[in-house]
């Protein structure tokens, strides 16, 4: 091995016989650097070549090694190099005193060289081996903050799909997905400290929200165009039949779940299918109990649907159908306000009435 390429000690006493005998013992195998002192040692230790490996004297003049190794570990740069006290105290209070400070064995002087080259031989190869196990698992950290990006990516491409899909079986609703996806994430961060709602809104589960609300209409896949695409009031049996479009979507998120859990895949992805689930199912529930499929009232209707329903509703009315115009921001908020404790839960009204501004710029830059 070349002379560069060899482990480096540094060597720290204040005795210029101790170093002697300790350059002359490791010379051959390995560089060496010295120092006379601690404050010497300190700068050599942060300095290039860093030292693979320390030898530190501990009764030295105005710093000791006790002192000096507090500094060597309190540095990001040297912490984690080994240091090995070497010294003339044989005491056991002396030694615990250096294991607490972070030394990794002792030394007593006079020295015997074979002791001294086996555990600088053995201490060399236990930092190699930390740096090694340090290196993998900051590869495999990478590979896997690698893999969630992709799956998270996958995921979020396969849930537009997935919605677009129900999307084009209406083509009038144009951004309706993104921009219901938006107001959901509004109202959940406007909630979020609401003594109701805080232990629910963190912010993984309001990213989950955001992502799931895209799934909200996606059982209309289910139902008949002539139905689905109706320019104009459903009659009784007809809207019966919409109506079911909440427990397809339901069925099939649920199918999704199972499968998920049988395989073993992990939480997020379940609970993701779980916030979905709710908000497919429930948004059409309201806080009297006179919406469906269930007749829901008040807290049994999930958080998740509660609020998909006021951001499904203010989307509907704002925008154009075959059946009416667009209702204008103003009357769109004046309408959901007066729904307070009827259709929808009074405390995330107040939170909508709180930035529906916020609702009507998401409105205007993703309008159809």
């Amino acid at each position: 091995m070349k002379q560069d390429q060899l482990p480096c000690i540094l060597i720290v006493d204040d005795e210029r016989i101790n170093i002697n005998v300790l350059v002359d013992l490791l010379k051959n195998d390995y560089r060496t650097l010295v120092a006379k002192d601690a404050e010497t040692a300190l700068k050599r230790a942060s300095a290039m070549p860093r030292p693979d490996l320390i030898l530190l004297d501990v009764m030295m003049p105005e710093v000791d090694g006790y002192e000096a190794c507090r500094r060597l570990k309190a540095e990001p740069l040297t912490a984690d190099i080994p240091i090995i006290f070497v010294t003339a105290l044989n005491d056991s209070g002396f030694e615990t005193q250096g294991f607490a400070l972070g030394a990794v064995d002792y030394i007593t002087k006079p020295i015997s060289p074979t002791v001294t080259r086996a555990r600088i031989k053995t201490h060399l190869e236990n930092k190699k081996a930390r740096e090694y196990l340090s290196n993998c698992n900051q590869m495999l950290g990478r590979l896997v903050a690698e893999r969630t990006y992709e799956l998270s990516v996958t995921q979020d491409i396969t849930i537009l799909a997935l919605a677009s899909l129900a999307e084009t079986r209406d083509n009038e609703t144009g951004n309706h997905v993104r921009r219901t996806q938006q107001y959901v994430r509004l109202l959940a961060q406007q909630l979020r400290h609401h003594p109701r709602f805080k232990a629910f809104l963190d912010p993984q589960t309001i990213e989950l929200l955001f992502k799931s609300a895209a799934l909200h209409d996606i059982g209309k896949v289910g139902i008949p165009d002539a139905i689905l695409l109706k320019p104009g009031q459903l009659i009784n049996e007809e809207f019966a039949i919409m109506k079911r479009h909440s427990e397809y979507g339901r069925d099939a998120i649920l199918a999704a779940e199972r499968a998920l859990l049988d395989s073993g895949t992990g939480d997020q992805t379940t609970s993701f299918l779980r916030l979905a689930r709710e908000i497919t199912y429930g948004h059409h529930e309201k806080w009297d109990g006179g919406g469906y499929p269930e007749g829901l009232r008040g807290e049994a209707i999930p958080i998740p649907a509660r609020l998909m329903a006021v951001a499904d509703v203010y989307d509907a009315l704002i925008s154009r159908r075959v059946y009416k115009p667009p209702f204008s921001h103003e009357k769109a908020v004046a309408i959901i306000a007066e729904g307070a404790g009827h259709h929808f839960d009074p405390d995330v009204i107040a939170a909508f009435l709180a930035i529906d501004q916020e609702f009507h710029a998401i409105a205007v830059k993703l309008a159809d």
